[in-house]
C-alpha cells in the first residue's frame, strides 16, 4: 500500500547550501553531489572519518593506525585500532577557554553561565574529588539528577577519570533505580535533594534512599543540596563541600577507544532493561558527527534539547554540543511553566539557534493557542530538531509555520540509544517534505528491507543498517547473547533496528512506528502513525494512538485511543468524523473498530507512547514493566474502557 506523503515544503537556498558543513567537505574533497558524498560515506570508512576528524579539529592523544577492524565480524567491529583518546578532552580542552560553553536556566528563572575554562575547572574539581573518594577506572557512578549544571559536570568528570557513567531518569521511582544501579554495580551516585517541576519540589534524595539496602555495591551518595536544611545520612556527602578544596588542575589520561564510559539502560518490550555499552571512541564521536552533518552545527551556535540525562538525548546534547565547540543550553522544569510561551521566550532571550523538541511537546503547546508563539520573532533560530516519535502532519505544519515562520528547516532525526544517535535524518543541502527524513545519516547505510532482508522501495519495510559505525553499542552490559539476538540474528550481516519505514518515489523516508506496534489488518501491514495522523487532523484532537486487537474476520483491527482538547467532550459525532476520515483516506478495509476517548496516553519521560501497554490494558492482559512511565494511572482508565 502507498503511505501518505506530501510535496516538498522547504527548499534550501544557495546560501543555506554554500554555508553548510557538507558543502564545504564536498568542495574540499572534489565531490560533485550530495548523493556521491553519501554513498562514499557508507563504504569508505577511512576517508569519511579522517575527513571528519581533520575538518573539526578532533584531537587524538595517540593517532590510530586502522580505522576499523572487522576480522571478528560486524557485531564486534573494533574502531580506531592503535589510537588513544579521552572524549572529555575534545569537549573541554581544545576550545577557546573564554568562550561560553554552558547556559542553564531553572524553572524559577535562575540562570548560570560557564565558559569552557570555568566548566573545565568545575569538572576537574569533581574528578579529583571522586578519585580521592576511591573511584577508579571502570567503577560505575550513577547520575540521578534533573537537568542542572551539575549533571553536565558529573557526566564529564566521571568520564574524564575513566569511570563509567550510569545515567538515570530524574523522574524514576525506587524500583527502576534499584534495578539499574544494582545491575551496574554502582559504587557512587550523584543526586540532589529535590528537583523543580511545575513550581513544585520533586523529592529525589528520599526516593534514592529507598534503594540503599538493595544495592550492596553502593558506597557513597553525593548530594547537591538546594536546601541547606536538608539533613544527610552517614553515607551521604554534600556536593559543595565534597569539591570545595579540590584542585582545578588535572592531567587528562588517554584511553583505548574501547574503554567503557557509559552504560545507559533502555527498556525493551519484554525482560529487564538492556544496558547499552558505550565507549570513549563511540557515543560522543557519533553524536558530534551527527550534529556536524545533520544540524550543520558551528562554534557560534547555541544548541538545546528538551530532554533529561536518562534519555540518550541528554548525554548526546551535552557531549556532542561541547565536542562541537558550541554553547549548550540546559533547562530544568516544564517548558510551558509558568506560561505557555516559556520555551519561545527562552529561545528569544538566550539566542538559541538549534532547538530540539518532540512532537508530543509541540502538541501540548499547540493546544494553548498560536498567540503564545507568534509573540516571538526568534530570528536567530536556524532550525528545529525533532526526535523521539514520528510526526503527525498537523503538528509538523504548525511548527514550520509558527516557530520557523515558513523559512527554516525541521531536522527530523531518528535512531536510538543503542546507536548513539541517528540512522535517518535531514540535511540542509536537500529539500524537505513534511514529516519526512530526506537522507540516511552520513556514514550510516540505512535500508528498508522485506521479511527476507531484501531492499524495498515504495512499500513498507523494516529499518536495517548494512554497514557499521562507531556509535553502535559494544554489546549489552553482561549480555552478549541478547545483543546478538536483538540486532544481528534476523538477517546475515544486517543490523535490525525494529522500526517500520517507507521510502517514497523521491527517496524521502518515513518512519511508521515500531515493528512491534505494526497492525496487520486483512493481510495489509499498517504503521500506527498513519492512522494516528488522520485522527489528529480532527480539530478537537490533541493526540492519538492506534493499536491492533484480535478480530475473528480480519485477524486484527485497529482501535484508536484519542485525547481531546480542552473544551471538547467525547461524542458519537466526533467519533464518526474521525472514523470517516480514516475510511476516506485509507480505505474501508482499514476502518477502525472503535474510537476510545481517554484523558491521556501512557508515555515514557522521553515522550514515547507505549502502544504495547495500551493494547495490554485494553485487552486485560498482564502489563509487565511500567516503571518507565510518567503517567501509569491512565492504564487503569484504558482497562476500564476495554475488553478486560
Amino acid at each position: 500500500m502507498k503511505v501518505l506523503s506530501f510535496p516538498v515544503e522547504w527548499k534550501p537556498t544557495n546560501e543555506w547550501i554554500e554555508n553548510s558543513n557538507i558543502y564545504h567537505q564536498m568542495k574540499k574533497y572534489g565531490i560533485d553531489s550530495y548523493e556521491e558524498f553519501l554513498k562514499r560515506s557508507f563504504s569508505d570508512y577511512d576517508w569519511f572519518w579522517r575527513a571528519y576528524f581533520e575538518d573539526t579539529g578532533f584531537y587524538w592523544h595517540e593517532p590510530y593506525n586502522q580505522t576499523v577492524d572487522l576480522s571478528r565480524g560486524k557485531p564486534w567491529a573494533k574502531w580506531w585500532v592503535g589510537g588513544k583518546l579521552n572524549w572529555t578532552y575534545n569537549a573541554l580542552d581544545r576550545h577557546p577557554q573564554s568562550k561560553r560553553a554552558l547556559i542553564w536556566e531553572g524553572e524559577n528563572g535562575e540562570v548560570r553561565t560557564y565558559t569552557y575554562g570555568q566548566l573545565k575547572a568545575e569538572v576537574n574539581r569533581l574528578a579529583n574529588a571522586l578519585k580521592q573518594l576511591g573511584v577508579k577506572e571502570g567503577d560505575a557512578v550513577g547520575i540521578y539528577l534533573p537537568f542542572v549544571p551539575e549533571t553536565a559536570i558529573s557526566l564529564l568528570a566521571i568520564s574524564r577519570i575513566g569511570a563509567v557513567v550510569v545515567p538515570l531518569f530524574s523522574g524514576f521511582g525506587p524500583e527502576p533505580i534499584r534495578v539499574r544501579l544494582s545491575d551496574a554495580n554502582a559504587k557512587v551516585v550523584i543526586t540532589t535533594d529535590y528537583a523543580w517541576r511545575k513550581g513544585n519540589r520533586i523529592p529525589m534524595l528520599n526516593t534514592l534512599r529507598q534503594t540503599y539496602k538493595d544495592i550492596p555495591s553502593l558506597d557513597r551518595v553525593i548530594v547537591v543540596r538546594r536546601d541547606k536544611n536538608t539533613s544527610l545520612m552517614c553515607n551521604e556527602l554534600d556536593y559543595e563541600e565534597f569539591v570545595r578544596c579540590e584542585s582545578s588542575d588535572l592531567e587528562v589520561k588517554a584511553y583505548d577507544p574501547d574503554h567503557l564510559f557509559m552504560v545507559i539502560y533502555t527498556s525493551g518490550t519484554t525482560g529487564k532493561p538492556k544496558g547499552a555499552r558505550h565507549v570513549h571512541g563511540g557515543f560522543m564521536i557519533k553524536g558530534a558527527q551527527d550534529m556536524y552533518h545533520l544540524f550543520d552545527i558551528k562554534p557560534n551556535d547555541v544548541i538545546t534539547w528538551v530532554t533529561d540525562i536518562g534519555w540518550m538525548m541528554g548525554p548526546w546534547l551535552i557531549g556532542g554540543g561541547l565536542v562541537s565547540g558550541a554553547t549548550v543550553f540546559m533547562y530544568e522544569g516544564l517548558p510551558s511553566y509558568p506560561r505557555p510561551d516559556r520555551l519561545w521566550e527562552m529561545v528569544e532571550r538566550h539566542g538559541i539557534t538549534i532547538l530540539g523538541i518532540t512532537p508530543t511537546l509541540i502538541r501540548a503547546l499547540m493546544k494553548e493557542g498560536d498567540e503564545w508563539v507568534k509573540k516571538y520573532a526568534m530570528e536567530h533560530l536556524r532550525m528545529v530538531g525533532s526526535t523521539g516519535e514520528p510526526w503527525d502532519p498537523k503538528s509538523w505544519y504548525w511548527t514550520y509555520t509558527n516557530v520557523l515562520k515558513g523559512k527554516k528547516p525541521i531536522i527530523n532525526y531518528s535512531g536510538g540509544t543503542e546507536i548513539s544517535g541517528g540512522i535517518l535524518g535531514c540535511v540542509v543541502v536537500r529539500p524537505i517534505k513534511p514529516t519526512s527524513f530526506n537522507t540516511p545519516v552520513p556514514g550510516v547505510e540505512a535500508l528498508a528491507v522485506n521479511e527476507e532482508g531484501k531492499p524495498v522501495k515504495g512499500e513498507i519495510g523494516y529499518l536495517a543498517i548494512a554497514n557499521v559505525n562507531p556509535g553502535m553499542t559494544r554489546s549489552f552490559w553482561k549480555d552478549d547473547e541478547r545483543y546478538i539476538r536483538t540486532y544481528w540474528s534476523r538477517w546475515e550481516g544486517l543490523w535490525y533496528h525494529g522500526d517500520l519505514v517507507y521510502i517514497d518515489e523521491d527517496d524521502f523516508w518515513y518512519i511508521l512506528g515500531r515493528a512491534d506496534d505494526t497492525l496487520k489488518i486483512a493481510g495489509k501491514r499498517v504503521g500506527p502513525s498513519e492512522l494516528e495522523a488522520l485522527a489528529n487532523e480532527h480539530p478537537a484532537v490533541v493526540e492519538s494512538a492506534a493499536v491492533g486487537v484480535p478480530d475473528e474476520v480480519k485477524g486484527q483491527v485497529a482501535v484508536l485511543f484519542v485525547v481531546l482538547k480542552e473544551g471538547y467532550e467525547p461524542s458519537e459525532e466526533i467519533k464518526r468524523q474521525i472514523m470517516e476520515n480514516v475510511v476516506r483516506k485509507m480505505g474501508k478495509a482499514l476502518a477502525p473498530k472503535d474510537v476510545v476517548f481517554v484523558s491521556g496516553l501512557p508515555k515514557t519521560r522521553n515522550a514515547k507512547v507505549m502502544r504495547r501497554l495500551i493494547r495490554a490494558a485494553y485487552l486485560g492482559e498482564d502489563l509487565g514493566d511500567t516503571s518507565a512511565l510518567v503517567n501509569p494511572e491512565v492504564l487503569e482508565e484504558i482497562r476500564r474502557k476495554g475488553r478486560g
